[in-house]
């Protein structure tokens, strides 16, 4: 079963490719780009972020629905996330319904009043992106900072995981693919 990627058009472009192609490394699926018609959701003025939720909701009823879309679906879109609770999400899944979202929000260095890198932001969405694709593959958080599947609270704890699963996760998967 491959690995459905659809773009925003607001996302930042030129990096689609490789962060695809890291996340097919570290998950061991093969994955591709979709084009879908999408209205995205949830904007609230008062907090100048989108929730995460509502964006997975009309993903589910519009694209799995309407399109039929076999596969895991990550969308990876520009837009600042949030779920009630939480100040901020990286990206949020839905195993149930197969999809999940990605925010690049956060994930660039500019962000932070850091020196803009792309090489950084592409780590950081395929990392995040293959995390939440591993909740829609069925793995849950682990305790291991390193692995792919640990929770990040913060772009520190981000950049310290590494781009493949631990073993215990991999086993998970049933990926069989070495880091």
């Amino acid at each position: 079963m491959g690995i459905n990627i659809l773009w925003d058009r607001q996302a930042p472009e030129g990096i689609e490719l490789p962060v695809a192609r890291m996340i097919e490394m570290i998950l061991g699926r093969e994955a591709g780009f979709v084009e879908y018609p999408l209205l995205i959701d949830g904007y609230d003025r008062n907090r100048n972020q989108h929730d995460a939720q509502k964006i997975l909701d009309r993903l589910q009823d519009t694209l799995t629905r309407r399109y039929e879309v076999a596969g895991p679906l990550l969308l990876v879109t520009s837009r600042d996330l949030y779920v009630n609770g939480c100040d901020f999400v990286f990206g949020l899944a839905r195993p149930a319904s197969g999809v999940a979202v990605v925010s690049t929000a956060r994930l660039g260095n500019s962000y932070y009043g850091r020196t803009p890198d792309d090489a950084d932001l592409i780590d950081r969405t395929a990392k995040e992106g293959a995390h939440e694709v591993g909740h829609l593959l069925g793995l849950g958080h682990c305790e291991n900072p390193e692995c792919v599947m640990f929770r990040p609270r913060t772009l520190d704890e981000l950049d310290r995981k590494k781009k493949m699963l631990c073993p215990a996760c991999r086993e998970a998967a049933g990926s069989g693919r070495e880091g």
